[in-house]
């Protein structure tokens, strides 16, 4: 999203070959939607959403915060990332993180063949598997940018968002928690990124503001159950009211 970030060369075959080096999915399907949420009396829930990671380090921060405060998130990851930090993507999954889709190499999917379209998104698929489990994992496309075609071809719900605090723009963690902070709504799904620091931070002071508030932050497939919905291949999502 955002700003395009630079990527590891050859992202397609250094991805495919840390698929090849994990062992396959134990059988079954996995959900991250935790049936033990309730929702809040005045239904403060908010999804946090992170593209372009995993970050070898900042991603690695994050998740040991988000475990101190019991938060969970949702990350859409980036192929040549997974290559960097796949403990890190196992280490999501153990945690009770969503996981999505955000292409092998981060291009736009927008008038792209089936087949190259195949190779960005189920390609990553068959590099997650390996990593989470054969759990659903749904797209967010890159830069929010899609066609008629992406929503034929995701075989997954596609989550956009409505908050988008641009924290790729600069480092000011001060105006990214404002720009959250002042404009959430229930029901909200926020953009951040986790590639880069200030985000990281200004992602933990929302959640400590916010938390003493009264807000509950689930993951995207929560926030859907919580509000009696099922994600829906195809659809796409910008918040849940």
């Amino acid at each position: 999203m955002g700003r395009v970030v630079k990527r590891v060369g050859a992202c397609l075959a250094a991805a495919l070959v840390v698929a090849g080096l994990m062992a396959w999915p134990p059988e079954g399907e996995y959900s991250s939607v935790d049936l033990q949420l309730t929702v809040p009396e005045k239904e403060k829930l908010l999804a946090l959403t992170f593209d372009d990671g995993p970050h070898p380090e900042h991603t690695a921060v994050l998740l040991d915060a988000l475990a101190q405060r019991g938060v969970k998130a949702t990350f859409f990851l980036v192929g040549c990332q997974v290559e960097l930090a796949p403990e890190l993507v196992e280490r999501m999954a153990a945690e009770g993180h969503q996981i999505g889709i955000h292409t092998l190499d981060h291009v736009q999917v927008n008038g792209l063949s089936q087949r190259d379209f195949e190779r960005q998104v189920e390609g990553l698929r068959r590099v997650l598997y390996p990593l989470v489990g054969e759990r659903e994992l749904w797209l967010r496309p890159p830069y929010g940018i899609m066609d008629d075609n992406t929503l034929r071809w995701a075989d997954s719900p596609v989550v956009l968002w409505s908050v988008d605090p641009e924290d790729w723009k600069d480092t000011d963690v001060r105006r990214i928690v404002r720009h959250i902070t002042d404009r959430v709504r229930d029901g909200d799904i926020v953009l951040l990124h986790d590639i880069y620091p200030s985000s990281v931070e200004a992602a933990l002071q929302v959640v400590d503001c916010l938390q003493e508030q009264g807000w509950q932050f689930v993951t995207v497939e929560q926030l859907l159950h919580l509000k009696g919905r099922a994600g829906e291949n195809g659809r796409v999502y910008r918040a849940v009211r």
